[in-house]
């Protein structure tokens, strides 16, 4: 192969991002089917379930979504009756998300199917394989952080 040639098939950023994009898609047909829920809007919604009361930006940094996405994601949530918004009292710039009961429900709703689909993915792999995964993941994940 040419060295100024980059064959993406092979270069490691472009296979990691192509496998969570097919994980991602894979468990987006679940909460699609249950709720009719975006991606955008499964992650707010997860999110929040998981914090309880965070900020767009917040959102935004846990989820790895830009700050439009979020907005869309917390306007639909909120016309669905899922989560309210309340102003901060020192920057009224800046709301804090939480979601309503009905937003918690389908959020404990969703935890369960969100852990057989993870199980079931991880099962067609081997003990050995998964403990790789597993240490490969944080490895790069550390890396990552160290350069920050």
């Amino acid at each position: 192969m040419e060295p100024d040639i980059l064959e993406l098939e092979s270069f490691l950023p472009y296979r990691l991002y192509r496998l969570a994009d097919a994980i991602s898609r894979e468990f987006s047909k679940i909460y699609k089917e249950r709720h009719g829920l975006t991606r955008p809007e499964w992650r707010t919604l997860s999110g929040l379930g998981q914090r309880g009361t965070m900020t767009a930006t917040e959102l935004g940094e846990q989820s790895a979504m830009h700050k439009t996405k979020v907005s869309r994601a917390v306007a639909e949530l909120e016309r669905r009756r899922w989560l309210t918004r309340t102003p901060d009292e020192n920057d009224r710039r800046v709301e804090h998300l939480a979601l309503t009961k009905t937003g918690l429900a389908a959020y404990r709703e969703m935890v369960p199917l969100a852990k057989a689909f993870e199980r079931e993915l991880l099962a067609r792999t081997s003990a050995e394989e998964r403990g790789a995964v597993a240490r490969g993941v944080a490895a790069l994940e550390e890396a990552l952080e160290e350069k920050r």
